[in-house]
Order: C-alpha cells, then structure tokens, then sequence
C-alpha cells in the first residue's frame, strides 16, 4: 500500500507525531508558504554567485528514505533531526520529491530492519542513520541494491564504497585548525588527547594534517577516559620536573655570583615557576565538555604558557560551560560558519518554537542535499554526490572527499572570555580546486 502524504507544516506548527508501530507517513513538498526562506539550500558552487537552473520536473517522485532513532534512547535527538528534515522539504525541494521516515529504534539491528524495508519499498536514496554500527548494518544491503547511502556518522571507518559520511568528523577540523596554525606562524605541535575512540580519531588525522601542512607533531600524550592519571600526563609534556629544577639551579648560581647583574637577574626570576623552553609552539587539547574543564586547567597549572604555547582545539570546545574555561581564553578552534547556522537556527525555532539539536544540520543538509540534485535532474551516483565544487547548507560549505568524509568550509574561532568567541579567520565562500578549503 502506497504511504499517505502527511499534511504542510504551518510556521509554529510541529511535525506530526509517529505512530507507535514506528510506520512512518511519507512526507511530501506542498506548495511553497508565501515568504519562504531559501538561503539555505546546498546547491552546487563551481560558479557560487549562480543558482543552476532546474529542467522541467519530472512526473516521477524521487524517493527518499530517512533512518532516524525515532524511539527508544535517542529518541529526543532522532525528533529534532526529523524537524531539520523536514525544514530542507520545505525550503528547497519540489512536488516531485518523497522522504519516507523509518525508525531505527537507536540500534544496529532496528537500522537494519528499517533499511531493508525502504529497500523494499524501492528508495533511490538512504539518509541515516546515526551512529556508526547502523551504518554498517544497512551498507552491505544498500550495494545490493545499488542505493546510495548518506550517513550521518562521525566514525570515519563507516565509510565505504557507495557510503558518504555528513558527521563532523575530527579530519575537517584538525586540518583547518592546522592549517591556520601554520599560517600564522606555529611550526611544533603537541598532542593531547583522550585514550579513547575520539581520541585515536583526532591522532590519525593530526599525522596526516601536520605532513599536509608542513607542521611536526613534536610530542603526542593520552590521558585515561575518565582523566583519572591526566593531572601526571599533564607534568609529563610540560617538563614541569625538569624545568622547576633549571629554575632552582639558576637561582642557586646567581646567589654565589653574588654581583649586581646577578641580583637584577635574581629579581626578575622571583616571578617564576619554571625555567626553560618547552619542545612545542601549539597544544592541540582534543576534547570538550566535563572532561575538557577537568583537564584544561591543569595547563597553566603546570606552566604551560598561553602567551608562549597557542592552544587548538576541535569543535567539541563549543560550548558555553566549556567557552567559559578561564584556561582556554585565546585558544583557537575550528567550527562551522556562524552565519549559516544563525541562519538555520533562526528558522527552526519560528517553525517549531523550540532550539535545534546540536546536530541537527546534519539531517537538513541530508536532506537538501538529495532534494538540490533531484530538482537539477541530477541521479544520486557518485558523480553526483561527489560534485568538486560542494554545496551550501545549514553549517556552510561542504562537500566528500574521494574516501566519502564530509569536507567543509569552517572559521576559526578564537576564544575570547566569558564563554564568547570571535572569528579570526572566517569561512571560505568556495572549495579551493585541491582537497580543501582556502584558509
């Protein structure tokens, strides 16, 4: 039996409820609303000042399929990313054009059972799911029925052949904090992560960022997930022993010298913890939220200078708890276009009276996605997907490398005190012709 068509969203309105069978009604593009907000459809951007012109639609739906946590753990987070889904219907696709929402209960198995059901229902296209274990257990099945996969995973081994990743991997934000550390200056980078998966993610795309961008890892420390042994790692990379000693034995020679150059330099050395130069210009602190705030303090702590040693950071810093840490103030970290997402944000709230999820971008330019290459006439290949010249959504610029891992235009922001930012470097307005955006 055909899925009925669930009714317009209104401004204020919120998305229908589901079923509690978990069946979900197709969702299909009405009649656009009189003051409709199209700022935000990704389109391509090989010529950016000019929109592609869309052929005449076909009388053919293109069919969507849509694998959200729509009940179970992650419901709350699977709702808000169906809402940002059904924002991008709104805002940039047409009449010809079917999203068909499944439940994937928050687990491989219900992603599995989801996806086989869309396949069944003969989808050209899969949106989801979430975490990276569903993306596995969906992908085989999508290659056999030649379908297209666009994840939502952050986990960089979920992609495959056939399977693109739209999470905000760690690979876009090392390389651009990075690249703009070099820039300016910074030669030694240190590492320190957590011991944990994030961690080991951050560490393979540090190697390969430092050789791309001329920089050396000079020194590379993990702390344990719970930060339990973080405060002795800490002392460790800052040769906090060594250098308390250097100042000691400094100290030490002066008073025998005894002369009125050694008083002047004992005078200056009375506000001093340490004494000597670390092995490294830039930190980059790997981490956010309760753990970052344990951690980051330890750094001056252990006299690891901002003023001599720049901290970086992922998009994990941004939060306003985090922002807030007095230890972080001038670090750098790399972080979607705040306009774009203002943007997005804005609009979401005016439909559905409420704030998005933090990731709920990631369905709405899923979904644009797919609807931008269905109204040009495009297919869902490769070719496609993988357009070079990328695409504008609600974080921005972005578009897949040749491994299917979402590349995107991000600022650098700079943390500025009381859990604000600014933008030191902002977003690039298009792909360079290479593997990334300009700094």
């Amino acid at each position: 039996m055909e899925p009925s068509v669930a009714p317009p969203l209104t401004e204020g309105q919120p998305p229908p409820a589901p079923e509690e069978d978990a069946t979900f009604a197709a969702i299909e593009r009405p009649a656009a609303p009189e003051e409709e907000d199209k700022t935000l459809s990704p389109l391509p951007v090989d010529e950016p000042t000019v929109a592609p012109a869309a052929p005449e639609a076909s009388s053919t739906a293109a069919r969507v399929g849509l694998l959200l946590p729509l009940s179970g753990r992650y419901a709350s987070e699977g709702e808000s990313l169906l809402r940002a889904a059904q924002l991008a219907l709104f805002d940039t696709a047409d009449e010809h054009f079917l999203l068909l929402p499944r439940d994937t209960e928050g687990t491989a198995k219900g992603a599995e059972r989801a996806a086989l059901a869309l396949l069944e229902d003969g989808v050209d296209l899969i949106l989801g799911p979430l975490f990276a274990e569903g993306v596995s257990a969906v992908a085989n099945h999508a290659r056999a029925h030649n379908v297209t996969v666009v994840a939502f995973s952050t986990d960089r081994a979920a992609a495959s052949e056939g399977v693109y990743l739209l999470g905000h991997t760690p690979r876009a934000q090392v390389r651009r904090v990075f690249a703009h550390a070099a820039a300016n200056g910074h030669q030694e980078i240190a590492l320190l992560v957590p011991d944990a998966r994030y961690g080991e993610a951050v560490l393979v795309e540090a190697w390969a960022a430092a050789a791309s961008t001329g920089l050396s890892l000079s020194r590379v420390r993990t702390y344990a997930p719970d930060a339990s042994d973080a405060a002795d790692v800490v002392r460790e990379l800052a040769e906090y022993d060594r250098r308390v000693q250097a100042l000691r034995d400094e100290r030490a020679a002066l008073v025998r010298q005894n002369d009125a150059a050694a008083r002047r330099r004992l005078k200056r050395l009375e506000t001093l913890e340490t004494l000597g130069t670390l092995p490294f210009d830039a930190l980059l602190l790997a981490d956010g939220g309760a753990r970052l705030r344990q951690v980051a303090p330890l750094l001056p702590y252990y006299d690891i200078d901002p003023a001599k040693i720049r901290l970086l950071g992922t998009g994990l810093w941004e939060e306003s708890a985090t922002l807030g840490e007095a230890a972080l103030l001038g670090g750098w970290f790399a972080g979607p276009d705040p306009a774009a997402r203002r943007t997005f944000e804005d609009r979401y709230r005016r439909v559905f009276g409420e704030a998005p999820g933090a990731i709920a971008t990631i369905a709405y330019d899923a979904t644009a996605l797919a609807a931008a290459l269905a109204r040009a006439g495009a297919s869902f290949e490769p070719h496609a997907i993988g357009n070079r010249g990328g695409f504008l959504g609600a974080d921005g610029l972005f578009r897949f490398d040749d491994e299917g891992i979402a590349e995107r235009g991000l600022a650098i922001f700079e943390v500025a005190g009381s859990g604000e930012t600014r933008v030191v470097s902002p977003a690039p307005a298009r792909f360079d012709a290479g593997t990334g955006a300009a700094d």
